[in-house]
């Protein structure tokens, strides 16, 4: 494989007159730039990208920061990005902290090391001033854990409230509310929009669960403890589907018994039976949207927006009643 001192040697000129040429910076003159790049291309030479970087202080690369991959909602999100970096002629590098700290901290390490550009952090880090500390372009994804740092989110506010609507304006009277853990911003938000509208003659009772790896039996107990409601907002497509098995088990009709809402919109909602009504948030948008944020701060630009909202809709399936 051809160095940069091979090219050198090839064009007559000195490693710096390459680098020069290489990276466009300094001056070269046209013909002497002529003979490097005919040397580059006959020599098949390729260089050395994570030298580069550390000359330049620029890889070109962006770091995704995922709390895990196996979410569907998630690996829709990583999707989208990865298609806007490369269009970007960035590269991704992929991180899934687990939420483990020791994890963590080989990434705040790997990050340093590497120059990387800038951080998309969707995980729900407890680690934030470790992350500022290393004074690179930063984002997050359905998270605020600081006030100096630009988000994207979901409107899990309106995500809940028109959840509670529907169920409300069908004739839910007693619902049950399988929500993900109440520590996380997206479930507080959703929570908050769903009571937003409920009614003192309205029965709720709200019930925190994994997002990964919803327990099923946890899921079965806690609907047959309550075998009189009629229906079920679940803050997970995923929970939503086992919440509908459970429901088939002890021979209840959907929606004409009960009527369950789910959320993120993924691809299964709308191919099992009966089709899930579900709160759709965009991955193209706020996949899109985080990627034109980054590329902003990369390039030093002002941002028209800090804390971007991106809006959720209803989509209106088979297991609600129609109003």
């Amino acid at each position: 494989m051809a160095t940069i001192k091979d090219v050198a040697k090839k064009a007559h000129v000195s490693v710096a007159t390459v680098s020069r040429v290489i990276n466009q910076k300094g001056y070269v003159n046209e013909e002497t730039r002529k003979l490097v790049l005919t040397a580059i291309e006959e020599l098949n030479y390729v260089p050395n990208e994570l030298a580069r970087s550390l000359f330049q202080k620029r890889s070109h690369i962006v770091a995704v920061v995922m709390p895990h991959l196996t979410s569907y909602y998630f690996s829709d999100l990583l999707e989208v990005i990865e298609d806007e970096t490369i269009n970007a002629n960035y590269r991704l590098m992929i991180c899934n902290s687990m939420d483990n700290p020791e994890k963590e901290s080989k990434y705040l390490k790997i990050f340093e090391q590497y120059n990387v550009d800038g951080i998309i952090l969707i995980s729900n880090t407890n680690r934030i001033q470790d992350y500022q500390k290393l004074h690179i372009p930063m984002i997050e994804i359905d998270h605020n854990l600081s006030e100096e740092i630009p988000s994207i989110a979901s409107n899990n506010y309106l995500g809940g409230k028109l959840a509670a609507e529907k169920l409300i304006s069908t004739g839910c009277r007693k619902i049950l509310h399988f929500r993900g853990p109440s520590n996380l911003v997206t479930v507080a938000e959703r929570t908050r929009g769903f009571h937003s509208v409920l009614t003192k003659d309205i029965a709720v009772y709200t019930y925190d669960l994994a997002f990964i790896s919803p327990d099923p039996l946890d899921i079965e107990e806690k609907i047959n403890n309550h075998l009189d409601c009629d229906g079920i907002f679940c803050e997970s497509d995923i929970i939503a589907m086992l919440a509908i098995q459970s429901l088939k088990k002890i021979g209840k009709k959907i929606p004409d018994d009960v009527q369950v809402i789910g959320f993120d919109n993924i691809q299964l909602a709308s191919m099992i039976e009966p089709k899930i009504t579900t709160i759709a948030q965009s991955t193209e948008t706020i996949g899109k949207t985080a990627l034109n944020t980054m590329m902003r701060l990369i390039n030093g630009e002002i941002l028209e927006s800090f804390n971007q909202i991106i809006d959720v809709e209803l989509i209106e399936r088979d297991t609600t009643k129609k109003a």
